[in-house]
């Protein structure tokens, strides 16, 4: 299987090329057929092998972070398995999402609740005090 398309490789480029941090929608899902690990990224690097997103080996601690396409292209699991593009994912949510649902799951997950509670929790404001209660201390 190829992993990344013409299209997607465009898209992750273009993703990786921007000069601003952008938080940006996954562009494709990999994953080991065979195995827990799976990723959903975002950016390609202009050396065209660096791929950057939500990376998750299988062991409980999801990340973000940098991953060869030339390596996973030369993976092979039980039964001669290489790692698969994943055809029917569609990116509802960006990065940051994907990555707080992973975190609290334990991995990651495409279920609807966990994403929309990761969503409102990142979008709520973190306030360690209410602005009334922070104003009444000084």
């Amino acid at each position: 299987m190829i992993l990344i398309t013409g299209d997607l490789r465009a898209r992750l480029l273009a993703n990786g090329a921007a000069e601003t941090e952008t938080d940006h929608y996954p562009v494709v899902k990999l994953f080991d057929p065979t195995g827990a690990a799976t990723w959903l990224l975002t950016e390609l690097d202009a050396d065209g092998d660096t791929l950057f997103g939500l990376c998750d080996l299988g062991f409980e601690c999801p990340e973000l972070g940098s991953v060869s396409l030339a390596e996973l292209e030369s993976i092979r699991g039980p039964f001669g398995l290489g790692i698969e593009r994943d055809l029917h994912f569609e990116a509802r949510f960006p990065l940051s999402v994907y990555t707080q649902a992973a975190r609290i799951a334990g991995h990651i997950t495409e279920a609807e609740r966990l994403l929309r509670q990761a969503a409102a929790s990142i979008s709520s404001p973190h306030s360690e005090l209410p602005p009334d209660a922070a104003a009444e201390r000084r």
